[in-house]
């Protein structure tokens, strides 16, 4: 991370610790790792960049988006056998077997079928051949094969479920039955069409994600993760709690280039962890800093875990929208991890680091600007000029390459050092690096996006939606808080073991339009992107909830501490998370959208959007105002230890400042701004009375010391 020079000091201890790390990641994921001896080094390598430049190429010569998605997936397919073993055993790991070539083989023939033979299939729509079917059928299989590889038994076994009710049909109980789908249909419609496998989903991850993916990886072989990382802590490494203060914006930033909480985690969590311990907070809160920290990372806009390219193409939102929706909540729940942090920080009493470790802040800044330019100019081009997501990310890559081989003779030059071959040509390794490390972060995202095909198939294929809008009006009653916490629920327990996109896919799929459908049975008309980012919300959550927070194992390895205390500490943390879809849905002026003019909530045209500055700032300060006392709830604390009153009236602030039309409408007050001034008045006074006690324990401590 920080390098040791006459600035940055790394000592030897994190140095182990930085390479414990890189075994518990791929201890998690499962990966072979293989050195440059070894043919399949090179193998991988070569498919890896081969794709990377075939997702290029496409951006400049747009390819038919069926074959394109078909190529995208063989890529996948191919690195998932050979990168991924059958099992997580010594004799699997050592090399690719020969089962594990045929099962790649199979990979390559199957999903490249649809592209090999596209011309044919298009000729003879649901007319399919016995070839078609026994490959489309092979294809099922070792898709459900490779998820189970790449991601875990927990995706697969969901698609196999889905599967089994497809063809099981009319043997379900009276409440979920159907007439039930043929071995012929099911294959053709999951994998001859894009209603399943090639459908949504993997266009998608084929157009949008991957280039998204591709230019975090080439951030993060320039540099860039190591650069935010020194910047946090020059910024914020001096105060009460510096480390885990500089853990939460490092991970912010991460969040940027990363699709995965294990990931992100891992990326900053290996020197923050270590500096959290050293300042006094214990292994488990250390991590869970981490966790929640690297788990929120995910909301963050522009990429928000890959997850926005994929809400924008289900509800025919522009991408710009997406994000302008999803900025209040994800930057009010960043900065209330802030405040927890340094709430944690007081009780415990501890101090910043010592400033003579720390890098000097003009010179931590001004020695990777550059790596800002690529970043801003992907906002600008999102969201001033409106260009595409593929365009924009395209564009952005082409910058972030030209300043990768600039930026090494340029330091040379600088530092007046001897620009030699090696200098120059720096910089194209570092791309090559990039291309091979952005097509293999991508294997485990089309996996998932493929395989989640598969359950948004099953329900075009059996009216499952319809089914599953009954079956959950029956259990709540059609009580809409009810709807909500089960729809929490089965988010969360979904979200446990599955990356952030496939949990979002199989909720988006499933809940969210059920959520939807009996919101307005109830009288609830909301715009359909607060269904959508309530579960995706509660998915990301997922990540760190015990028993199967993949985040919080990688952070308790890190910290050395149980992982199970460590998750649960995490979701302590992250409970102001978890408050968040709950307010944006009965109150959608946190996702900037006033009302919904139209009797369809999932029309995007009929949405009335909040644009004028001066309400968008209230609302977001008052938002914020309102997860402070949230957390100030949650914490026990403010200037100091807060009594049982005082934490429940930290909470009676929350519907003042979150839900100020629903308090206007239940206390008749003749404004809901009305309702932001008792909120805030409330805080005030709290603050008060907390100033005032503290005054008084500092007193009374003096006193019995003389």
């Amino acid at each position: 991370m920080i390098e040791r020079d006459k600035h940055h000091t790394l000592d030897e201890l994190e140095v182990e610790q930085a390479k414990e790390t890189e075994n518990i990641v791929n201890d998690l994921e499962g990966q072979r790792v293989f050195g440059t001896q070894h043919f399949e080094f090179w193998l991988i390598s070569a498919i890896a960049l081969g794709w990377t430049l075939f997702q290029l190429y496409i951006v400049i010569e747009p390819l038919n988006s069926t074959i394109a998605r078909s190529i995208h997936l063989t890529f996948a397919l191919v690195l998932s056998f050979l990168i991924y073993p059958m099992f997580r055993k010594e004799y699997f790991l050592k090399k690719v077997r020969w089962f594990g070539y045929t099962f790649a083989t199979l990979g390559l023939c199957t999903a490249g079928y649809i592209a090999f033979f596209y011309n044919d299939l298009a000729l003879r729509p649901g007319d399919y051949t016995m070839v078609d079917i026994s490959v489309a059928l092979l294809g099922i299989v070792i898709l459900i094969e490779a998820g189970r590889r790449v991601l875990g038994f927990a995706l697969s076994l969901i698609a196999i479920i889905f599967l089994a009710y497809d063809v099981l049909g009319p043997y379900m109980p009276e409440l979920i039955i159907h007439k039930g789908a043929s071995f012929n249909k099911l294959a053709g419609h999951m994998f001859l069409t894009t209603e399943g496998i090639f459908g949504v989903p993997l266009g998608v991850s084929t157009g949008f994600v991957f280039l998204f993916v591709l230019f975090g990886s080439l951030l993060d072989k320039a540099g860039a993760g190591e650069y935010f990382i020194n910047l946090a802590f020059a910024l914020l490494g001096r105060f009460r709690g510096g480390p885990a203060k500089a853990s939460v914006v490092a991970s912010g930033f991460t969040g940027i280039m990363s699709g995965s909480s294990i990931a992100n985690t891992v990326t900053t969590g290996t020197f923050t962890i270590p500096l959290m311990k050293k300042t006094g907070f214990r292994p488990e809160q250390a991590g869970a800093v981490e966790v929640a920290a690297s788990t929120n990372g995910q909301l963050m806009p522009p990429v928000m875990g890959a997850a926005a390219f994929i809400i924008a193409e289900f509800l025919a939102l522009s991408y710009t929208d997406v994000i302008y929706a999803a900025f209040i909540p994800a930057f009010v729940s960043y900065f209330a991890l802030f405040y927890i942090v340094h709430l944690e920080a007081l009780k415990l009493g501890l101090k910043g680091a010592n400033p003579e470790d720390l890098p000097p802040k003009l010179q931590t800044f001004l020695r990777g600007i550059h790596y800002l330019v690529p970043i801003f100019f992907l906002l600008y081009t999102l969201m001033i000029l409106r260009e595409s997501a593929a365009s924009a990310a395209f564009n952005a890559i082409s910058l972030l390459m030209l300043l990768m081989v600039v930026q090494h003779p340029f330091r040379a030059i600088l530092y007046k050092q001897k620009i030699t071959k090696e200098v120059w040509v720096s910089g194209f390794i570092d791309i090559l690096a990039g291309f091979i490390s952005g097509a293999k972060n991508m294997v485990p995202i089309a996996v998932a996006t493929a395989l989640a095909g598969i359950v948004v198939g099953s329900i075009t294929l059996t009216g499952l939606g319809q089914v599953l809008l009954e079956v959950i009006e029956t259990i709540s009653g059609g009580n809409i808080f009810i709807i909500l916490i089960l729809a929490a629920i089965v988010s969360l327990i979904l979200g446990m073991g599955l990356p952030t996109t496939a949990n979002y896919i199989v909720m988006a799929s499933l809940t969210a339009p059920v959520i939807l459908t009996l919101a307005q049975d109830n009288g609830y008309l909301i715009p359909a992107i607060a269904a959508h980012l309530f579960v995706f919300y509660f998915g990301i959550l997922a990540d760190d909830t015990p028993p199967v927070g993949l985040a919080a194992y990688a952070a308790a390895g890190i910290a050395k501490s149980d992982p199970i205390k460590t998750g649960i500490q995490g979701f302590k943390y992250d409970i102001r998370t978890a408050i968040l879809p709950f307010m944006f849905f009965f109150n959608p002026e946190l996702l900037l959208i006033s009302g919904v003019d139209s009797f369809n909530p999932s029309d995007p045209s009929g949405w009335i959007w909040i644009t004028d500055p001066l309400q968008v700032v209230i609302i977001f300060v008052t938002a914020l105002i309102g997860m402070l006392a949230f957390s100030c709830f949650t914490q026990g604390y403010f200037l100091t230890w807060t009594n049982v009153i005082e934490r429940f009236i930290f909470l009676g602030i929350v519907p003042f400042m979150f839900l100020p039309k629903i308090v206007e409408a239940k206390l008749a007050l003749p404004s809901h701004y009305i309702s932001y001034l008792i909120g805030l008045a409330i805080f005030v006074l709290l603050y008060l009375f907390q100033k005032a006690k503290l005054k008084a324990n500092n007193t009374s401590k003096y006193e019995v010391e003389l």
